[in-house]
């Protein structure tokens, strides 16, 4: 409970911060589809300095946010010299699972094809996402069966990374994401066709788990089953446990990027993983 307050309280400094942070790099934006949502941002450094690009997708329970929303992630990932790619998707409760997975797919492929058209190497992708991106995009990467289904190609990927995902519908959840999940599948659906930990298959995609104890809204067991099926499949896996004070939901899922590698060491480690890849 001390946690969910602390989680619950920390909204007023994230978005005072967040209109603080200095829009440098100015994103272009593509549609893949007819609804407002499908679509992507693409942001281009001004120097790029690594021939790895970050493809993330946005967090907010399926039922809010969009890549322009999260524009600060953009500014942060650019100031760092990567090339960075934000989907967007249809949310719940009006479009309900698996509507959510179908657009990522479909955006990632569209935002691949768009980069190579662009002269731009896309050799070494790394996936990444907050909460329910983490969510969305670690179906994307180990679920055989939906690669083959909406026709991703994940052999360019070579990381991925999820922040505070849930990636196993636990019985002893909290209400917070009992009621999203209400919300983002239709009644009667098979829930565990939309569970990371059930949908995993075997691949070569190493990937970081960041995870805090202090989440507020999931629980950290989240993280360790995912990381446990991962082990017993033989894919790279490493749980990395959140140290930093501001550890709650969203501090350590979006809001890190608002701050400094030298004052975050989520993000440092977020950045760290990245270069040793």
């Amino acid at each position: 409970m001390n946690d969910y307050l602390r989680e619950s309280l920390s909204y007023f400094g994230l978005y005072r911060k967040m209109f603080q942070v200095k829009k440098i790099y100015k994103p272009v934006e593509i549609s893949y589809g007819s609804d407002k949502d499908q679509y992507f941002l693409y942001y281009e450094p001004k120097k790029v300095k690594s021939d790895k690009i970050i493809v993330w997708v946005h967090g907010g329970g399926w039922n809010a946010g969009n890549p322009k929303f999260f524009d600060y992630v953009g500014q942060c990932v650019c100031n760092q010299g990567y090339r960075f790619v934000s989907l967007g998707y249809r949310l719940s409760p009006k479009y309900k699972y698996p509507c959510q997975i179908r657009d990522v797919c479909e955006a990632y492929n569209t935002a691949i094809s768009y980069l190579k058209d662009k002269g731009v190497n896309t050799s070494k992708i790394i996936i990444a996402g907050p909460s329910a991106g983490a969510h969305l995009t670690s179906i994307m990467c180990y679920c055989r069966k939906v690669q083959k289904k909406y026709g991703v190609d994940v052999s360019n990927i070579i990381g991925f990374i999820g922040s505070g995902g849930p990636y196993s519908f636990r019985d002893d959840q909290g209400l917070t994401l009992k009621l999203l999940l209400d919300q983002l599948f239709r009644k009667g659906y098979n829930r565990r066709n939309g569970e990371p930990v059930a949908l995993m298959s075997k691949n070569n995609i190493p990937m970081l788990l960041i995870q805090s104890k202090h989440d507020g809204l999931l629980e950290y067991a989240c993280a360790e089953d995912f990381a446990q099926k991962a082990k017993e499949l033989g894919n790279s896996c490493e749980l990395y446990s959140v140290v930093d004070k501001k550890n709650t939901h969203s501090w350590y899922t979006a809001g890190m990027f608002m701050e400094t590698r030298e004052e975050n060491k989520g993000l440092d480690k977020f950045f760290s993983w990245i270069e040793e890849r």
